[in-house]
Protein backbone atom coordinates (compact mmCIF):
# COMPACT_ATOMS: atom_id res chain seq x y z
CA UNK A 1 0.00 0.00 0.00
CA UNK A 2 1.22 3.52 -0.78
CA UNK A 3 0.71 5.93 2.14
CA UNK A 4 1.07 9.69 1.84
CA UNK A 5 2.08 11.36 5.11
CA UNK A 6 1.43 15.10 5.36
CA UNK A 7 3.85 16.77 7.76
CA UNK A 8 7.40 16.03 8.88
CA UNK A 9 7.52 16.92 12.56
CA UNK A 10 8.10 14.18 15.13
CA UNK A 11 4.56 12.85 14.55
CA UNK A 12 4.82 12.73 10.76
CA UNK A 13 8.35 11.30 10.67
CA UNK A 14 7.55 8.67 13.31
CA UNK A 15 4.42 7.71 11.36
CA UNK A 16 6.48 7.39 8.17
CA UNK A 17 9.13 5.27 9.90
CA UNK A 18 6.66 2.79 11.36
CA UNK A 19 4.58 2.64 8.17
CA UNK A 20 7.73 1.72 6.28
CA UNK A 21 8.59 -0.88 8.90
CA UNK A 22 5.12 -2.35 8.32
CA UNK A 23 5.94 -2.81 4.63
CA UNK A 24 4.20 0.17 3.04
CA UNK A 25 5.53 2.53 0.39
CA UNK A 26 5.65 5.96 2.03
CA UNK A 27 5.99 9.52 0.77
CA UNK A 28 6.20 12.48 3.17
CA UNK A 29 5.25 16.01 2.08
CA UNK A 30 6.15 19.20 3.94
CA UNK A 31 6.31 22.90 3.10
CA UNK A 32 9.56 23.35 5.00
CA UNK A 33 13.04 22.64 3.54
CA UNK A 34 13.64 19.80 6.01
CA UNK A 35 12.11 17.81 8.87
CA UNK A 36 11.22 19.19 12.31
CA UNK A 37 11.30 22.85 11.27
CA UNK A 38 8.18 24.02 13.10
CA UNK A 39 6.74 22.78 16.43
CA UNK A 40 9.38 20.05 16.73
CA UNK A 41 12.25 22.52 16.28
CA UNK A 42 13.00 23.90 19.77
CA UNK A 43 10.51 22.70 22.38
CA UNK A 44 11.07 21.94 26.07
CA UNK A 45 12.59 18.51 25.29
CA UNK A 46 10.94 16.69 28.20
CA UNK A 47 9.61 13.16 27.81
CA UNK A 48 7.19 13.53 30.68
CA UNK A 49 5.10 10.38 31.02
CA UNK A 50 4.38 11.04 34.68
CA UNK A 51 3.12 14.54 33.89
CA UNK A 52 0.84 13.53 31.00
CA UNK A 53 -2.13 15.33 32.47
CA UNK A 54 -4.65 17.68 30.81
CA UNK A 55 -4.70 21.44 31.16
CA UNK A 56 -8.47 21.13 31.51
CA UNK A 57 -9.36 20.63 35.17
CA UNK A 58 -11.78 22.28 37.64
CA UNK A 59 -9.17 24.84 38.76
CA UNK A 60 -8.26 26.11 35.29
CA UNK A 61 -11.22 28.44 34.52
CA UNK A 62 -10.57 30.58 37.61
CA UNK A 63 -6.86 30.66 36.85
CA UNK A 64 -7.59 31.85 33.32
CA UNK A 65 -9.73 34.69 34.68
CA UNK A 66 -6.95 35.68 37.07
CA UNK A 67 -4.38 35.58 34.26
CA UNK A 68 -6.57 37.32 31.65
CA UNK A 69 -4.85 40.72 31.77
CA UNK A 70 -1.38 39.50 32.73
CA UNK A 71 1.18 39.60 29.95
CA UNK A 72 3.35 37.00 31.68
CA UNK A 73 0.53 34.56 32.49
CA UNK A 74 1.46 30.87 32.04
CA UNK A 75 -1.68 30.37 29.94
CA UNK A 76 -3.39 33.20 28.07
CA UNK A 77 -6.59 33.37 26.02
CA UNK A 78 -6.40 36.25 23.55
CA UNK A 79 -9.80 36.55 21.79
CA UNK A 80 -9.67 36.43 18.00
CA UNK A 81 -12.30 36.90 15.29
CA UNK A 82 -12.11 33.17 14.62
CA UNK A 83 -15.02 30.84 15.31
CA UNK A 84 -12.59 27.93 15.71
CA UNK A 85 -11.04 29.57 18.75
CA UNK A 86 -14.41 30.17 20.42
CA UNK A 87 -15.68 26.66 19.64
CA UNK A 88 -12.46 25.20 21.03
CA UNK A 89 -12.75 27.37 24.15
CA UNK A 90 -16.31 26.21 24.87
CA UNK A 91 -15.31 22.57 24.49
CA UNK A 92 -12.31 23.20 26.74
CA UNK A 93 -14.57 24.52 29.51
CA UNK A 94 -16.71 21.37 29.26
CA UNK A 95 -13.56 19.27 29.66
CA UNK A 96 -12.75 21.15 32.89
CA UNK A 97 -15.49 19.25 34.75
CA UNK A 98 -14.10 17.07 37.53
CA UNK A 99 -15.58 13.89 36.06
CA UNK A 100 -13.65 14.40 32.82
CA UNK A 101 -10.19 14.64 34.36
CA UNK A 102 -9.53 10.93 35.10
CA UNK A 103 -11.18 9.96 31.79
CA UNK A 104 -8.71 12.16 29.94
CA UNK A 105 -5.64 11.26 32.00
CA UNK A 106 -6.07 7.51 31.47
CA UNK A 107 -5.54 7.43 27.67
CA UNK A 108 -2.86 10.12 27.84
CA UNK A 109 -0.80 8.07 30.28
CA UNK A 110 -1.36 4.84 28.34
CA UNK A 111 -0.07 6.37 25.10
CA UNK A 112 2.81 8.20 26.82
CA UNK A 113 4.02 5.03 28.55
CA UNK A 114 3.83 3.07 25.31
CA UNK A 115 5.71 5.80 23.48
CA UNK A 116 8.55 5.88 26.02
CA UNK A 117 9.03 2.12 25.75
CA UNK A 118 8.97 2.43 21.96
CA UNK A 119 11.55 5.21 22.11
CA UNK A 120 13.87 3.13 24.28
CA UNK A 121 13.67 0.29 21.77
CA UNK A 122 14.37 2.61 18.84
CA UNK A 123 17.28 4.19 20.68
CA UNK A 124 18.86 0.81 21.23
CA UNK A 125 18.17 -0.44 17.69
CA UNK A 126 19.02 2.69 15.70
CA UNK A 127 21.76 4.25 17.82
CA UNK A 128 20.41 7.79 17.38
CA UNK A 129 22.22 10.43 19.45
CA UNK A 130 20.04 13.31 20.64
CA UNK A 131 21.50 14.56 23.95
CA UNK A 132 19.16 12.31 25.86
CA UNK A 133 19.32 12.10 29.65
CA UNK A 134 17.61 9.46 31.78
CA UNK A 135 17.76 11.37 35.06
CA UNK A 136 14.07 11.92 35.61
CA UNK A 137 12.03 15.12 35.90
CA UNK A 138 11.89 17.23 39.06
CA UNK A 139 8.85 19.48 39.51
CA UNK A 140 9.59 22.09 42.19
CA UNK A 141 7.13 24.38 43.96
CA UNK A 142 7.57 27.78 45.54
CA UNK A 143 3.97 28.14 46.66
CA UNK A 144 2.53 25.94 49.42
CA UNK A 145 -1.01 26.13 48.07
CA UNK A 146 0.10 24.97 44.61
CA UNK A 147 2.20 22.23 46.18
CA UNK A 148 -0.76 20.91 48.15
CA UNK A 149 -3.11 21.15 45.14
CA UNK A 150 -0.66 19.27 42.92
CA UNK A 151 -0.90 16.14 44.99
CA UNK A 152 -4.26 15.15 43.50
CA UNK A 153 -2.69 14.89 40.03
CA UNK A 154 0.31 13.10 41.52
CA UNK A 155 -2.11 10.68 43.15
CA UNK A 156 -3.77 9.96 39.80
CA UNK A 157 -0.39 9.11 38.33
CA UNK A 158 0.45 6.77 41.19
CA UNK A 159 -2.93 5.08 40.67
CA UNK A 160 -1.76 4.32 37.12
CA UNK A 161 1.45 2.79 38.42
CA UNK A 162 3.73 5.78 37.82
CA UNK A 163 6.25 6.62 40.52
CA UNK A 164 5.59 10.35 40.94
CA UNK A 165 7.21 10.73 44.33
CA UNK A 166 6.58 13.66 46.67
CA UNK A 167 9.87 15.11 47.90
CA UNK A 168 10.77 17.62 50.58
CA UNK A 169 12.63 20.88 50.06
CA UNK A 170 15.82 19.18 51.21
CA UNK A 171 15.33 16.34 48.77
CA UNK A 172 14.69 18.79 45.90
CA UNK A 173 18.10 20.35 46.53
CA UNK A 174 19.76 16.95 46.82
CA UNK A 175 18.32 15.87 43.47
CA UNK A 176 19.31 19.15 41.77
CA UNK A 177 21.86 21.26 43.68
CA UNK A 178 21.78 23.92 40.93
CA UNK A 179 18.54 25.20 42.51
CA UNK A 180 20.46 26.41 45.58
CA UNK A 181 20.17 30.14 44.59
CA UNK A 182 16.41 29.91 45.25
CA UNK A 183 16.57 27.39 48.10
CA UNK A 184 14.79 29.68 50.55
CA UNK A 185 11.69 29.94 48.34
CA UNK A 186 11.24 26.22 47.56
CA UNK A 187 8.56 24.43 49.61
CA UNK A 188 8.77 20.96 48.07
CA UNK A 189 8.42 19.03 44.83
CA UNK A 190 7.66 15.78 43.11
CA UNK A 191 10.15 13.65 41.25
CA UNK A 192 9.73 11.02 38.56
CA UNK A 193 12.91 9.04 38.16
CA UNK A 194 11.87 7.17 35.01
CA UNK A 195 11.06 10.23 32.87
CA UNK A 196 13.63 11.49 30.37
CA UNK A 197 14.73 14.46 28.31
CA UNK A 198 16.41 14.90 24.94
CA UNK A 199 16.52 17.05 21.82
CA UNK A 200 13.47 16.24 19.68
CA UNK A 201 14.94 18.12 16.70
CA UNK A 202 18.10 16.01 16.66
CA UNK A 203 16.07 12.83 17.06
CA UNK A 204 13.53 13.69 14.35
CA UNK A 205 16.11 14.74 11.78
CA UNK A 206 18.15 11.60 12.44
CA UNK A 207 15.05 9.39 12.21
CA UNK A 208 14.09 11.07 8.93
CA UNK A 209 17.52 10.19 7.56
CA UNK A 210 17.11 6.57 8.69
CA UNK A 211 13.65 6.50 7.09
CA UNK A 212 14.99 7.87 3.83
CA UNK A 213 17.73 5.22 3.83
CA UNK A 214 14.97 2.63 4.35
CA UNK A 215 13.13 3.88 1.27
CA UNK A 216 10.77 6.62 2.48
CA UNK A 217 10.48 9.46 -0.05
CA UNK A 218 10.59 12.99 1.37
CA UNK A 219 9.28 15.92 -0.67
CA UNK A 220 10.33 19.10 1.12
CA UNK A 221 9.67 22.74 0.20
CA UNK A 222 6.36 21.50 -1.22
CA UNK A 223 3.20 23.44 -0.45
CA UNK A 224 0.07 21.38 0.29
CA UNK A 225 -2.96 23.13 -1.18
CA UNK A 226 -5.84 20.75 -0.60
CA UNK A 227 -7.09 17.19 -0.53
CA UNK A 228 -9.28 16.06 -3.41
CA UNK A 229 -11.97 13.49 -2.72
CA UNK A 230 -14.63 11.47 -4.50
CA UNK A 231 -17.01 8.77 -3.36
CA UNK A 232 -16.06 9.07 0.32
CA UNK A 233 -12.33 8.62 -0.34
CA UNK A 234 -9.36 10.93 -0.79
CA UNK A 235 -8.18 10.77 -4.40
CA UNK A 236 -5.06 12.90 -4.09
CA UNK A 237 -3.14 15.81 -2.58
CA UNK A 238 -2.83 18.93 -4.67
CA UNK A 239 0.64 20.41 -4.12
CA UNK A 240 2.93 23.13 -5.44
CA UNK A 241 6.49 21.97 -6.02
CA UNK A 242 9.54 24.13 -5.18
CA UNK A 243 9.65 25.29 -8.81
CA UNK A 244 6.03 26.49 -8.67
CA UNK A 245 4.54 23.55 -10.58
CA UNK A 246 1.07 22.37 -9.53
CA UNK A 247 0.30 18.67 -9.55
CA UNK A 248 -1.43 15.92 -7.59
CA UNK A 249 0.22 13.21 -5.49
CA UNK A 250 -1.85 10.06 -5.09
CA UNK A 251 -1.80 7.11 -2.71
CA UNK A 252 -3.95 4.41 -1.16
CA UNK A 253 -4.08 6.05 2.28
CA UNK A 254 -3.34 9.53 3.62
CA UNK A 255 -2.13 10.61 7.07
CA UNK A 256 -2.73 14.22 8.16
CA UNK A 257 0.01 15.07 10.68
CA UNK A 258 0.19 18.82 10.16
CA UNK A 259 -0.16 19.84 13.78
CA UNK A 260 -2.22 22.99 14.28
CA UNK A 261 -2.83 23.30 10.54
CA UNK A 262 -4.51 19.90 10.19
CA UNK A 263 -8.07 21.31 10.52
CA UNK A 264 -7.54 23.63 7.55
CA UNK A 265 -6.80 20.62 5.38
CA UNK A 266 -9.46 18.16 6.56
CA UNK A 267 -12.42 20.38 7.50
CA UNK A 268 -13.38 20.99 3.83
CA UNK A 269 -13.97 17.22 3.54
CA UNK A 270 -16.41 17.32 6.46
CA UNK A 271 -13.89 15.84 8.89
CA UNK A 272 -14.08 17.15 12.45
CA UNK A 273 -10.72 18.12 13.91
CA UNK A 274 -11.03 20.23 17.09
CA UNK A 275 -7.40 21.33 17.22
CA UNK A 276 -6.29 24.89 17.97
CA UNK A 277 -2.77 26.28 18.37
CA UNK A 278 -1.35 27.07 21.80
CA UNK A 279 1.76 29.11 21.12
CA UNK A 280 4.71 28.23 23.30
CA UNK A 281 8.04 29.97 23.71
CA UNK A 282 11.55 28.71 24.31
CA UNK A 283 14.91 30.25 25.12
CA UNK A 284 18.17 28.38 24.62
CA UNK A 285 21.19 29.45 26.66
CA UNK A 286 24.83 28.48 26.43
CA UNK A 287 26.10 27.02 29.70
CA UNK A 288 29.14 28.98 30.93
CA UNK A 289 29.44 27.38 34.37
CA UNK A 290 28.59 23.70 34.19
CA UNK A 291 28.68 23.20 37.97
CA UNK A 292 25.94 25.81 38.44
CA UNK A 293 23.65 24.54 35.66
CA UNK A 294 21.02 21.82 36.15
CA UNK A 295 21.51 18.30 34.83
CA UNK A 296 18.09 17.01 35.90
CA UNK A 297 15.17 18.17 33.75
CA UNK A 298 13.10 20.64 35.78
CA UNK A 299 9.63 22.10 35.89
CA UNK A 300 8.97 25.38 37.69
CA UNK A 301 5.37 24.73 38.65
CA UNK A 302 4.52 28.33 39.53
CA UNK A 303 5.54 29.69 36.13
CA UNK A 304 4.72 26.53 34.11
CA UNK A 305 8.21 26.57 32.61
CA UNK A 306 10.51 23.60 31.97
CA UNK A 307 14.29 23.29 31.72
CA UNK A 308 16.27 20.58 29.92
CA UNK A 309 20.04 20.26 29.68
CA UNK A 310 21.18 19.64 26.10
CA UNK A 311 24.93 19.11 26.21
CA UNK A 312 26.54 22.53 26.69
CA UNK A 313 23.17 24.32 26.38
CA UNK A 314 20.09 24.73 28.54
CA UNK A 315 16.65 24.81 26.91
CA UNK A 316 13.91 26.71 28.74
CA UNK A 317 10.33 26.52 27.46
CA UNK A 318 6.80 27.30 28.51
CA UNK A 319 3.67 29.45 28.31
CA UNK A 320 0.55 28.78 26.26
CA UNK A 321 -0.99 31.58 24.22
CA UNK A 322 -4.34 30.81 22.59
CA UNK A 323 -4.08 33.70 20.20
CA UNK A 324 -4.27 32.48 16.63
CA UNK A 325 -1.66 31.23 14.20
CA UNK A 326 1.05 33.88 14.45
CA UNK A 327 4.48 32.76 15.63
CA UNK A 328 5.67 36.30 16.30
CA UNK A 329 7.71 36.68 19.47
CA UNK A 330 6.26 38.70 22.33
CA UNK A 331 9.27 40.63 23.62
CA UNK A 332 7.83 40.83 27.14
CA UNK A 333 7.47 37.07 27.31
CA UNK A 334 11.03 36.61 26.05
CA UNK A 335 12.29 39.06 28.65
CA UNK A 336 10.38 37.26 31.40
CA UNK A 337 12.03 33.97 30.45
CA UNK A 338 15.48 35.52 30.79
CA UNK A 339 14.61 37.15 34.12
CA UNK A 340 13.39 33.85 35.54
CA UNK A 341 16.42 31.94 34.24
CA UNK A 342 18.72 34.53 35.83
CA UNK A 343 16.88 34.24 39.14
CA UNK A 344 17.26 30.47 39.20
CA UNK A 345 20.76 30.05 37.73
CA UNK A 346 22.50 33.45 38.02
CA UNK A 347 26.06 32.27 37.36
CA UNK A 348 25.39 29.33 35.02
CA UNK A 349 24.31 30.80 31.69
CA UNK A 350 25.23 33.30 28.98
CA UNK A 351 22.39 35.80 29.30
CA UNK A 352 23.65 38.08 26.53
CA UNK A 353 23.29 35.61 23.66
CA UNK A 354 19.93 33.88 23.93
CA UNK A 355 18.20 32.04 21.08
CA UNK A 356 14.44 32.63 21.28
CA UNK A 357 11.82 30.57 19.44
CA UNK A 358 8.08 30.05 19.33
CA UNK A 359 5.97 27.15 18.09
CA UNK A 360 2.29 26.35 17.70
CA UNK A 361 1.33 23.35 19.80
CA UNK A 362 -1.67 21.53 18.28
CA UNK A 363 -4.07 21.23 21.21
CA UNK A 364 -7.41 19.51 21.65
CA UNK A 365 -9.84 20.70 24.35
CA UNK A 366 -9.27 17.49 26.34
CA UNK A 367 -5.51 17.27 25.54
CA UNK A 368 -6.19 13.74 24.25
CA UNK A 369 -4.71 13.46 20.72
CA UNK A 370 -6.74 12.58 17.63
CA UNK A 371 -5.37 9.37 16.12
CA UNK A 372 -7.09 7.06 13.67
CA UNK A 373 -9.39 6.75 10.67
CA UNK A 374 -11.79 9.57 9.84
CA UNK A 375 -15.22 9.45 8.19
CA UNK A 376 -13.32 9.60 4.88
CA UNK A 377 -12.32 5.96 4.66
CA UNK A 378 -8.67 6.32 3.57
CA UNK A 379 -7.85 9.47 5.55
CA UNK A 380 -6.22 9.21 8.97
CA UNK A 381 -5.41 11.84 11.61
CA UNK A 382 -2.37 11.94 13.86
CA UNK A 383 -2.47 15.31 15.59
CA UNK A 384 -3.56 17.19 18.71
CA UNK A 385 -0.71 16.22 21.03
CA UNK A 386 -0.40 19.69 22.60
CA UNK A 387 2.67 19.97 24.82
CA UNK A 388 3.22 16.20 24.69
CA UNK A 389 4.20 15.71 21.05
CA UNK A 390 7.70 14.54 22.01
CA UNK A 391 6.40 12.47 24.93
CA UNK A 392 3.86 10.65 22.74
CA UNK A 393 5.50 11.04 19.34
CA UNK A 394 7.14 7.76 18.40
CA UNK A 395 4.34 5.76 20.01
CA UNK A 396 1.74 7.74 18.09
CA UNK A 397 3.55 6.95 14.86
CA UNK A 398 3.66 3.26 15.72
CA UNK A 399 -0.04 2.95 16.60
CA UNK A 400 -0.97 4.90 13.47
CA UNK A 401 0.95 2.39 11.37
CA UNK A 402 -0.89 -0.43 13.14
CA UNK A 403 -4.27 1.15 12.34
CA UNK A 404 -3.43 1.73 8.67
CA UNK A 405 -2.21 -1.88 8.46
CA UNK A 406 -5.43 -3.25 9.95
CA UNK A 407 -3.74 -4.26 13.22
CA UNK A 408 -4.95 -3.60 16.78
CA UNK A 409 -2.58 -1.20 18.60
CA UNK A 410 -1.31 -2.16 22.03
CA UNK A 411 -2.29 0.89 24.15
CA UNK A 412 -5.77 1.26 25.62
CA UNK A 413 -6.70 4.45 23.80
CA UNK A 414 -9.86 5.93 22.18
CA UNK A 415 -8.69 5.73 18.57
CA UNK A 416 -10.85 7.32 15.87
CA UNK A 417 -12.84 5.19 13.48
Amino acid sequence: MKVVVLGSGIIGVASAWWLKQAGHDVVVIDRQPGPAQETSRANGCQISVSYAEPWANPQTPMKLLKWLLKDNAPMAFRPQADWRQWAWGLQFLLECRAARVPKNIRPMVALAEYSLQTLKGMREELGIEYNHLSRGILNFYRNSEQFDASQQAAGYMRDYGLDRRIVSKEEVLQIEPALSPVADSIVGGDYTELDESGDVYLFTTALAKKAEEAGVEFRFSTQINRLTADGGKVTGVEVVDPDGTFHTITGDAYVAALGSFTPHLVNPLGVSCPVYPAKGYSATFKVVNSDAAPVVSLTDSEHKVVFSRLGDSLRMAGTAELAGYSRSLNTNRCRNLVVLAHELFPSALDFDNVAFWSGLRPSTPSNVPLIGRTRVSNLYLNTGHGTLGWTMGVGSGRVLADLVSGQTPEPDFPFLG
